[in-house]
This record gives C-alpha cells, sequence and structure tokens, in this order.
C-alpha cells in the first residue's frame, strides 16, 4: 500500500494526493481575476485537480494542510468579497498584484483601465493591511517608443497614487529571448517585428538608468513617511549599489512577520514539517532549525528565491492576453480549452 496521503473524492473513490503548505495560485494563471469562484468551490470541495502541462498527467491536490495562499494577479476584484471563506477556514494569503501602465501600448489587451485597478489595489490592501499586497511593474518592457525614461514616468505616476498602500515593488525585465511563444505574441504588435524582436531584451545602460531612477524614488517617498522597498523577481543582476535586493515572491520570511500567531506555521517555517502532536508540546523541543533557503522550490528557476510551493494554475486559460506572457501559446488556444473544459468543476477551467 502506497504510503502517499489519500483523499476521497465527491464520487467516493480514494486517489493519491499532495498536501501542500503552501499554495500558488497562480503562476500560470489569473485565479482571482477569472477563477475566483472556482477556487472557492474547490476549497469548500477540499480539492483540486492540476495537470503537468508537459505529460498531462492530473495531480489531486488537498488543501488539507494548506496555511497560506499566495495568490499572483492583476484584478483581484472579483475575489475581494470572497476572501472571508479563507478566513472562516484560518487560511492566510497575501497577494502579488501586478499594476503596469501600458494601456497605450496594448500590451495588456484585456485588463481594466488602470484607473480601475489603481482603486482596486487601494481598496484590497486597506481590506486586508498594505504588507500583504505586494507591487509588482513586472515586467519592464523598452521598445523604439518606450524609453528608460517612460518607464521611470509610468511607475512614478502609479507610485503618487498608490503611496502608503504596499510596502514594497517587485519588478523584472522582459524575457523574450527564452520563450517562443512570447516572441510569436510580440510580433503581433506594432512595436516589434521579426528584425528587432531578439534586440528588445535590456541593455546594461538601460538597467542603471531605470535603477538610478527608482532610487531617486524611493529616496523621495521616504521623504514623505512611505519607506518602499524595491526588489527584483528572477534577475541575476546585482542591483544592491542601487538599494535593490533580489525578491522571495513566495516568501518565507515575510510569512513570519505578517503570520506570527500561528505557531504551526512557523513551526513549519523553521523545521520544514508541520509539528507532528499539539504545538504546545513540540514547538519548544531541541529540533533542528533550518534556513529558509533549504525550503527552496527547485521546481523553479535557480535564480528563483521563491519556497517551496504547489501551483495550482493551468497555461493557456489567462484571457488577460498579455502579449509578454510566457504561460498563453495563443489566444485561439486559451478560447478552444475555455470551451473544451467548460463543464470541468475540479481543475481550473
Amino acid at each position: 500500500m502506497s504510503n502517499k496521503p489519500q483523499l476521497i473524492l465527491h464520487t467516493g473513490i480514494t486517489v493519491e494526493c499532495t498536501e501542500p503548505i503552501i499554495l500558488s495560485a497562480s503562476r500560470s494563471t489569473d485565479i482571482p481575476a477569472f477563477y475566483a469562484q472556482w477556487f472557492i468551490n474547490r476549497l469548500k470541495a477540499g480539492y483540486c485537480v492540476w495537470t503537468n502541462p508537459f505529460n498531462q498527467k492530473p495531480t489531486y491536490v488537498s488543501f488539507k494542510k494548506c496555511k497560506v495562499v499566495v495568490f499572483w494577479t492583476k484584478n483581484p476584484k472579483p475575489l475581494i468579497p470572497l476572501l472571508s471563506e479563507l478566513d472562516k477556514r484560518g487560511i492566510h494569503y497575501y497577494f502579488q498584484y501586478t499594476l503596469n501602465n501600458y494601456d497605450s501600448e496594448g500590451f495588456e489587451p484585456n485588463i481594466p483601465k488602470l484607473d480601475y485597478r489603481i482603486e482596486t489595489f487601494k481598496e484590497l490592501s486597506q481590506k486586508i493591511g498594505r504588507e500583504r499586497v505586494i507591487w509588482r511593474f513586472d515586467p519592464i518592457i523598452i521598445t523604439s517608443q518606450i524609453t528608460p525614461r517612460d518607464i521611470l514616468k509610468k511607475i512614478w505616476n502609479i507610485g503618487n497614487k498608490i503611496k502608503g498602500h504596499t510596502e514594497k515593488l517587485v519588478f523584472s525585465f522582459i524575457d523574450i529571448k527564452a520563450y517562443k511563444k512570447v516572441q510569436n505574441n510580440l510580433v503581433k504588435t506594432s512595436q516589434f517585428n521579426k528584425e528587432n524582436i531578439l534586440n528588445s531584451e535590456l541593455k546594461q545602460n538601460q538597467i542603471e538608468e531605470i535603477c538610478e531612477g527608482l532610487q531617486k524614488m524611493q529616496e523621495i517617498w521616504k521623504t514623505d513617511g512611505w519607506n518602499l522597498k524595491l526588489a527584483t523577481c528572477a534577475e541575476e543582476v546585482d542591483l544592491k549599489s542601487y538599494g535593490i535586493e533580489h525578491n522571495r515572491c513566495i516568501d518565507g520570511e515575510l510569512m513570519k512577520q505578517i503570520f506570527s500567531e500561528d505557531k504551526d506555521l512557523i513551526y513549519y517555517l523553521k523545521h520544514g514539517k508541520l509539528p507532528e502532536n499539539n504545538i504546545q508540546t513540540t514547538l519548544f523541543e531541541d529540533e533542528k532549525i533550518i534556513s529558509i533557503e533549504k525550503l527552496k522550490d527547485k521546481g523553479q528557476r535557480k535564480i528563483c528565491g521563491c519556497m517551496v510551493s504547489k501551483d495550482i494554475g493551468m497555461y493557456n486559460t489567462c484571457r488577460h492576453f498579455c502579449v509578454y506572457c510566457y504561460a498563453n501559446t495563443s489566444q485561439e488556444i486559451v478560447l478552444r480549452n475555455q470551451l473544451k473544459h467548460k463543464d470541468d468543476n475540479e481543475s481550473i477551467i
């Protein structure tokens, strides 16, 4: 008999499952924007199904031991009124909220207008606390029509409107060469063509100009009482001289700070496992404390700082249709998936 955890489905069938402590929802699609009710329904059911994008094999993901959900989104509005369902179950959460301004460029064709997204950002921050809403300007895109100075203006204008509603800005520079599907989608936009697309990743001088500008913004905002931290996501370049750190998006240290009252979670973050018995008898036992680095997610890129989690999203399901997205192959495939799986209640679609 298998030692793997067992799960009883609504059909009465028993299957093997995984019981993650931390869920990522999701790097692959925008669950808060498009699948908020699906997520809550699966939370109530106690499990969901994740399909491996490479071999199409299903994995049953139990919520039994879930302590934290990290949401990734460009529009959390549909999920905000449903967050009480997580609160009832004692499940913690925070948001990676991508708030870009590419409205005029058409790079994010199916997201709400910027003013709406800014107001939603502020609403969410006021509801759950600014330390739990992380601002992402991601990715930074430079073209013949968008200069580093233009990007800095975009960030400056957004920052002045959400000032005091977050504690961190995370950014990255667009990756084009590594993703063929990104190249194909970018060619469809007016600012890219087959000749210039592979030369469109940022040059060192452009990175330096942007980082110098961000550092100056940080200093100005600090005089207004807003101590905004700066960090990059999955970037090799060392920017410590600008006061910019490498980020952990699934961040155990942040969890220790903002969810410190949850003794079981803190125990897990210190020891890499949940306490086996009553927390009162195990918390102060002389067990080896491990570093957060020991819990690094080995399934992510080497330069990614995230700790281990289980992502429950699926590729080719996000309807934002952002041209730089590595998770969608094309709009046509996304729409085909919607029709194919429209009655599937367990998986993401």
